[in-house]
């Protein structure tokens, strides 16, 4: 199993941030996200807790000998799941890749939480696991590989999303001046 992680902070109050995330794709930084569709989403009358599970389709290509080995194609598709908790001021996703998941898998975990009314802590975590416990020396390469283009992914979705919260932030400056 090899693990990925990292932690920053946005200059954005939570409640922003939170906005954000249902914006930040289609973004030209994650080319990668071609498509999002919405499964469900749910308020828990109790809590206020809201429920969405998502599922993300992306293109992106293979080295080869991942191809010649597993098979499969540029297609891959990821089951996310996200709770936010505005009492709280906490916004936890989950996500698991779908596709090739008999070969690997991938759990990332974000978190964003306010470190003050102006800034927001993001946390992120990925477990990669291989499930060829027969190629031990295929399945580490594998996981590597894994990895790194998550931490490749991860850089390109900070990126993005720092412009997806500019911009709105932009936005919202301009509509309060015309208000």
């Amino acid at each position: 199993m090899h693990f990925f992680s990292q932690a920053f902070s946005y200059e954005h109050p939570w409640s922003h941030v939170v906005i954000g995330m249902w914006h930040k794709y289609p973004n030209p930084k994650c080319s990668h996200v071609v498509s999002i569709d919405v499964v469900d989403r749910s308020v828990d009358p109790k809590t206020g807790i809201i429920r969405t599970e998502r599922i993300l389709g992306c293109k992106q290509k293979a080295p080869s000998w991942i191809v010649k080995l597993f098979g499969g194609s540029e297609d891959a598709f990821v089951r996310e799941i996200s709770f936010v908790d505005p009492s709280t001021q906490n916004a936890t996703i989950t996500s698991v890749n779908l596709s090739l998941s008999q070969f690997a898998t991938c759990f990332e975990r974000i978190h964003y939480s306010p470190s003050s009314p102006s800034r927001t802590n993001f946390s992120q975590t990925a477990e990669v696991q291989a499930r060829m416990a027969l190629w031990r020396t295929a399945a580490d390469r594998l996981e590597r590989w894994l990895v790194q283009r998550f931490e490749q992914n991860a850089q390109l979705g900070k990126l993005g999303f720092t412009d997806v919260l500019r911009r709105l932030w932009e936005e919202r400056q301009v509509q309060a001046v015309h208000s």
